[in-house]
């Protein structure tokens, strides 16, 4: 049995699903937090999980990095720690300094702190000489301005410090970089308290079919597990509303991307960790939409389990105790010698396959979101995803308050399929979710919002 330091965690999604999964592998965790009513009850008398699998709670100011590595440093006087980990961005490069303060396994700390500041990872991605969008970075309003006259409308205004795709915009006009920049300006803290740069990222808007690519990095060797297709909602938020894996793409574009986000990897010094890096398959090759040092959010990770019969989250379990995932026969044995070219050495060990006997083709997920604000008292329609043998699981717990999105917290619930002979998944999980019926409390009934 190990001993694992969990620091913090989301609440939702990955949150749910690890603690879990660390008591199913024999281990156990300490959890560090620095409230634990941050993780409410799922359900009444019903501990959130993080709670309620945690082998000791220690409160400690996470946001405080010498108050944390005091706190570790005194734990680990008491008992062994075999390993640090978080599902939460926020506290990955926190994470990182402990390992490294524990002389436990881990990413390099700067490597994080840059991995996880969107302006940084576009500058080095420019010093590394790979292709990249034309991009400006702002505090001033005038500096805003006028990098947004340089770089041309339409563009993507963003946080460089935000994620679930938190004030992501599309800018088309002066009237709307204005309320982007002050939006992002005006935003002191994130959602765990933490004291926000307040800097707009502004960049070229890329044209094409975005992707996520899912891949595991072990003693800087890179494996690719495959790639995630998505949809968007229609602008000027940018949105997630759908995934499927494995995309739908050709052999020759997928190894186009898996190349390309390798040598991103490779450009910010990346050599320990899972990533999910968002890929823009333009009609002048792939060019990096975000580079995300952890595990695919929003589900990603049970399409992978899904398909291919191995876990993220059992992944992050083992390279916390630095230790490199088992991959058994799925990795593609014709792909180990799968270098990008002009590589001097192997850095990109090879992909996994999803043709393992037994499972599906294909597996995705469609999130149900709402096209107007109010309070949804229920869901009409559900009879249908209960008799539908291809649907793997649903959640839409209500009553609920629905917003009309701007983030991935506008999710009123999802419907995850399979197709077990091919790429049908997403079509299948998006008819469904048309075909419900959002009835609100004021008596309107609306179709869920549905991408274009």
């Amino acid at each position: 049995m190990a001993t694992l330091l969990m620091v913090e965690s989301w609440l939702h999604s990955t949150g749910l699903c690890l603690p879990p999964i660390i008591r199913r592998l024999g281990h156990e965790y300490i959890l560090f937090t620095k409230d634990p009513a941050l993780y409410p009850p799922i359900s009444p008398g019903e501990p959130h999980p993080v709670i309620r699998d945690a082998r000791e709670i220690v409160v400690v100011d996470t946001n405080d990095d010498d108050a944390t590595c005091a706190a570790a440093s005194a734990l680990a006087g008491k008992r062994r720690i075999d390993g640090v980990l978080t599902t939460c961005d926020y506290y990955l490069a926190t994470v990182a300094t402990l390992a490294r303060l524990l002389e436990l396994p881990g990413a390099p700390p700067d490597v994080m702190r840059l991995a996880t500041q969107k302006h940084l990872v576009r500058a080095a991605l420019d010093g590394a000489g790979l292709p990249n969008p034309a991009f400006a970075v702002a505090a001033d309003w005038h500096d805003a301005r006028a990098a947004a006259a340089r770089i041309g409308t339409p563009l993507i205004a963003k946080p460089v410090d935000l994620n679930a795709g938190t004030a992501v915009e599309r800018i088309c006009d002066e009237a709307g970089l204005k309320d982007a920049f002050w939006g992002v300006n005006s935003a002191e803290r994130n959602t765990r308290g933490q004291p926000l740069r307040r800097l707009l990222l502004m960049e070229e808007r890329l044209e094409g079919e975005e992707v996520s690519v899912e891949a595991l990095t072990f003693k800087g060797l890179t494996t690719i597990i495959g790639i995630t297709d998505k949809s968007l909602t229609a602008p000027p938020a940018c949105v997630e509303s759908g995934h499927m894996f494995p995309a739908r793409l050709s052999p020759d574009i997928a190894r186009q991307v898996e190349t390309f986000a390798v040598d991103a990897l490779d450009a910010i010094g990346f050599t320990h960790g899972l990533s999910h890096i968002e890929v823009m398959i333009t009609a002048d090759g792939p060019r990096i939409v975000e580079i995300n040092p952890r595990q695919g959010g929003g589900y990603i990770f049970d399409l992978v389990h899904l398909v291919t019969g191995i876990h993220p989250l059992e992944m992050l379990v083992d390279l916390a105790l630095g230790q490199m995932p088992a991959l058994d026969s799925r990795v593609n044995a014709a792909s180990l010698d799968r270098v990008a070219a002009g590589d001097g050495g192997q850095r990109m060990a090879g992909s996994v396959e999803g043709a393992t006997t037994g499972l599906p083709g294909s597996a995705a997920v469609f999130f149900v979101m709402s096209p107007r604000d109010g309070v949804v008292s229920h869901v009409s329609g559900v009879e249908r995803l209960d008799a539908d043998p291809r649907v793997h699981r649903w959640a839409l717990p209500t009553p609920a308050t629905a917003r009309r999105p701007r983030d991935n917290d506008a999710y009123l619930g999802h419907v995850l399929t399979v197709d077990p002979a091919g790429d049908g998944a997403r079509v299948r999980a998006e008819e469904l979710v048309a075909a419900l019926r959002l009835h609100f409390a004021d008596g309107e009934t609306t179709p869920p919002l549905i991408a274009p």
